[in-house]
């Protein structure tokens, strides 16, 4: 079975703002900086933090580390100045040609619902992410949709045992297993990067994410028995050929900070 591990970067959605706060067109008075800064202010006011209700985010990034019996790979769905509606349909896209397994770091909570809301937006069609058994009876018991089935595991869901208060960073798991985990940047510079025209910045911040994700997966599936010493070390070596083979400063960066740390 092909795995999916997936991460999102968002920003403020400030179209969706300027109608919701009545801000105006971008023609008649406030940046989209100023917009988004007045989204964070009003929730912080309403709800005492400035991370914003789901629905008000919009996708700027979705990466995805893919392992399938082909070998393994990673990359950003899209170019970098493609719109929101492509980057969500590609990724539904790769659900239906792959049915893969998929694997996230708080994805039941944040990256699914975000993508749920973003698709509805958009019109987007997922047929193969939504089927519950309808059509396909292998489905009815094991489906994307079920927090317990196997088909969306999220790790940080997983190994909290489904407690909230028990739940753990992704930079804090990383930390842990010697992973590089953030490597100077992190969710909430992702909006000041944005301004600042940095996509591609966010787009490789992305990709390390889900390599941490990949990573911290191999060694919950070495804990559960699904991999040998053996075949996890295999996995190891896999990722660092392919991260070498690129060439590119960001994974170059994260193959330095990648310590050898025994199981």
């Amino acid at each position: 079975m092909p795995v999916f591990a997936f991460d999102i970067e968002t920003i403020p959605d400030v179209e969706l703002g300027r109608r919701i706060f009545e801000l105006g067109g971008p023609d008649e008075g406030l940046t989209d900086k100023e917009v988004g800064y007045v989204m964070q202010a009003r929730r912080r006011e309403a709800a005492g933090t400035e991370f914003l209700s789901l629905e008000q985010q919009r996708i700027v990034a979705i990466s995805v580390a893919l392992r399938t019996r082909d070998g393994f790979k990673v990359w950003s769905l899209g170019d970098s100045g493609a719109p929101e509606a492509e980057l969500i349909q590609r990724f539904y896209d790769g659900i239906d040609k792959y049915t893969p397994d998929l694997v996230s770091w708080n994805g039941s909570s944040f990256d699914l619902p975000v993508l749920h809301y973003r698709a509805l937006r958009h019109g987007i069609q997922a047929p193969r992410y939504w089927e519950a058994g309808e059509e396909d009876q292998a489905f009815r018991y094991n489906n994307y949709l079920n927090r317990y089935h196997s088909r969306h595991l999220d790790l940080m869901d997983v190994l909290a045992s489904y407690q909230a208060r028990a739940r753990i960073s992704l930079q804090s798991a990383a930390m842990l297993l010697g992973l590089p985990g953030k490597l100077g940047m992190s969710g909430d510079k992702v909006w000041s990067a944005y301004l600042a025209g940095q996509i591609e910045h966010i787009r490789n911040y992305c990709e390390t994410d889900v390599l941490n994700t990949f990573l911290v997966y191999l060694r919950f599936e070495l804990m559960r028995g699904r991999l040998t010493r053996d075949e996890f070390a295999q996995e190891q070596v896999l990722v660092r050929d392919y991260l070498r083979a690129q060439g590119r400063p960001h994974f170059d960066e994260f193959l330095a900070a990648w310590g050898e740390v025994p199981c």
